[in-house]
């Protein structure tokens, strides 16, 4: 059996050694001089080794100790390694570890999975939200009513969503956990009847009538703003796209243009939006998002070639007005159709809306004249970037690029719509020439 003189004089060798004590305990040291306590012993007819802490840090006497405790649990048929992991989380005297230690060290784990915004957005919320009045308490001591009071006074704020999200984070968080042996009671499990009902959906103001979209346009189109915010303004019409999707869209996602010949044909003229930028603008975590191709109509083209007169050798198509290397704000556009009389009436979002009712309602009134317009409704579902009613994640997959044809066409049929009677593209380059209201 070793002695605390021959442990610490033990000395380094050109190789790495052990020296052995008894009951399957053994000093391990590297060339290096690194000392370590090690446990051998059988489980299910495998050897197997834990370790058990690093000399003089942990004294021989200790060594022992832990190398005791581990037999006893052996003897009780259980693994000492996974009692050792345990031990990381729940604490060796079950004292457990306070929760931010753990939420912590769960968002390092999980933090390669996710985009940064998300990663940044999920420690954010913990810190304003939860460690002030949970992080230092351990993990056993918060219950259900303990954390549906913290989570009502993230409600109390009228954050309903972020609510429901955070709870979401501290059940994964005893999940992960319970999942190194930690058996805790998930407090945040069965607590959703208690919490405030979800908020319906936004509906984001929008004109549905062609002719007051028309005259909208115009009144953008001849505006006292930047050109480059006119012509994403128009652009946006043009596609109906979400807003952070346009502003961040980048010359490379088009295809099917010669920017060098005006008059070359565009009928293949496509932006394909990559799906990380849809993740991005949903805050998808996890596959949901897929490459979202949209077909150009011509009036779609004429506008990117005149902008592209501004900012060809930006990466951006409608940069920041202030830094070209970065995309336009987020309030860009929605400033200049609160100047121009809008606000309260239509907002950058709207266009979804007004080309899904507009759309729809004419595929309606036409329906039986041609019977390619039973598709029209998921169609429209597909060139939003939703998942149509009663489509499967799998049929998603498939469908996504499909229809291709009738989306183009439907595109274009939109376009001659709302912009009859526009300003050509190439006029919103000159000085703006205000009418009188």
């Amino acid at each position: 059996m070793l002695t605390d003189k021959a442990v610490r004089a033990a000395a380094p060798k050109d190789k790495a050694y052990k020296v052995s004590d008894s009951g399957g305990l053994f000093l391990h040291i590297s060339p290096r001089n690194h000392k370590s306590w090690r446990f051998k012993y059988r489980l299910d007819g495998k050897e197997q080794l834990l370790t058990l802490g690093v000399y003089p840090e942990v004294s021989l006497a200790e060594a022992r100790e832990k190398r005791n405790d581990a037999r006893k649990l052996l003897r009780e048929g259980r693994d000492p390694r996974i009692a050792a992991k345990r031990a990381k989380l729940v604490g060796d005297r079950g004292t457990f570890h306070t929760f931010e230690q753990a939420a912590r060290e769960w968002h390092t784990v999980q933090k390669p999975k996710w985009k940064p915004v998300h990663a940044d957005d999920v420690i954010t919320s913990l810190e304003r939200d939860i460690f002030p009045h949970l992080g230092t308490m351990p993990m056993d001591v918060i219950d259900k009513p303990l954390l549906l009071s913290v989570l009502k006074k993230i409600e109390g704020r009228g954050s309903i969503e972020t609510a429901r999200r955070v709870k979401q984070r501290v059940a994964a968080i005893y999940r992960y956990v319970n999942a190194h042996g930690a058996g805790l009671e998930n407090p945040a499990n069965d607590i959703n009847d208690a919490l405030a009902p979800l908020p319906p959906s936004k509906r984001y103001p929008a004109l549905l009538d062609v002719g007051a979209i028309k005259r909208m346009l115009g009144d953008v189109d001849r505006a006292g703003a930047s050109p480059v915010t006119r012509l994403a303004g128009r652009f946006l019409a043009l596609t109906a796209q979400r807003p952070g999707m346009v502003r961040h869209m980048e010359w490379g996602e088009i295809s099917g243009v010669d920017w060098g010949s005006p008059s070359a044909d565009v009928s293949e003229a496509l932006w394909t939006v990559p799906a990380d930028k849809i993740k991005q603008e949903l805050h998808l975590r996890s596959d949901e998002a897929f490459d979202h191709k949209i077909p150009l109509s011509s009036q779609a083209v004429r506008t990117l070639r005149v902008v592209r007169l501004l900012t060809g050798r930006a990466p951006y198509v409608f940069p920041n007005a202030r830094a070209g290397t970065s995309a336009m704000t987020e309030n860009a556009i929605g400033y200049l159709y609160n100047r121009e009389g809008y606000k309260g009436k239509h907002v950058p979002h709207g266009w979804r809306s007004s080309f899904s009712t507009i759309m729809n309602e004419q595929a309606e009134r036409e329906l039986g004249t041609d019977l390619r317009l039973l598709a029209d409704r998921l169609i429209i579902d597909l060139m939003l970037a939703h998942t149509p009613a009663g489509m499967s994640a799998t049929e998603l997959r498939y469908n996504r690029a499909r229809y291709m044809d009738r989306r183009r066409e439907l595109a274009q049929r939109w376009a001659d719509m709302i912009m009859e009677g526009a300003l050509p593209a190439i006029d919103i380059l000159d000085s703006p020439r205000r009418k009188r209201r």
